[in-house]
């Protein structure tokens, strides 16, 4: 079973879909004792941190979530949250991941950084099979700059964290359930692990 954390975060529909059609059957859910006797777990997101973070404690999920010990992805808003902070609201978020989640600064690009772009992936499970500069798609105005986390980069602005992963925790900054067949690979990839 795929729970999908409920924390009226945007996008939870269009992940069941994605994770439907791979024939997954995932369970949106607030509920402590399902998200942890889960196979996987999913942290969607779009949206604000400082908000996410507060529906997430009033929820009381933030202890659920550290808790968890089976495989984890955090999707856009959701990877960002993992980190310790997050300068989108000044916001102490999970904690999961060291860093800080950093706002785009520039004078000549468009902020944010929204639609496809190329993702350089290294060798994880999650990104097996997945070509170097493959497109993925992109809304966002705040970034995780790369660290020894990284497991795909890609650039824009500056060169930043497109996935990461620490022990049994992955995120992804990009939409996988809205980058099409290659975002259909990187989520059977998660199901697989």
């Amino acid at each position: 079973m795929i729970a999908i954390i409920d924390y009226n975060a945007g996008n939870t529909r269009s992940v069941i879909n994605a994770l439907q059609r791979l024939g997954a059957n995932p369970v949106l859910t607030a509920d402590p004792a399902v998200i942890l006797s889960a196979d996987k777990v999913i942290l969607p997101g779009v949206g604000h941190a400082a908000t996410a973070m507060e529906a997430l404690h009033e929820r009381n999920l933030v202890d659920t979530i550290k808790a968890v010990k089976v495989p984890f992805l955090g999707v856009c808003l959701g990877m960002q949250i993992m980190l310790e902070f997050s300068e989108e609201g000044d916001v102490a978020c999970l904690g999961l991941v060291t860093g800080t989640v950093t706002k785009f600064k520039s004078e000549t690009e468009k902020i944010p950084h929204m639609g496809w772009n190329t993702v350089i992936p290294t060798d994880d499970a999650l990104m097996k099979g997945i070509d170097d500069h493959a497109y993925f798609y992109f809304v966002h105005s705040y970034y995780v700059p790369k660290d020894q986390y990284t497991i795909a980069e890609t650039s824009y602005i500056l060169p930043f964290c497109a996935a990461m992963r620490k022990d049994h925790y992955w995120g992804v900054q990009f939409h996988p359930e809205k980058s099409a067949s290659v975002g259909e690979k990187l989520l059977q990839n998660f199901l697989n692990i």
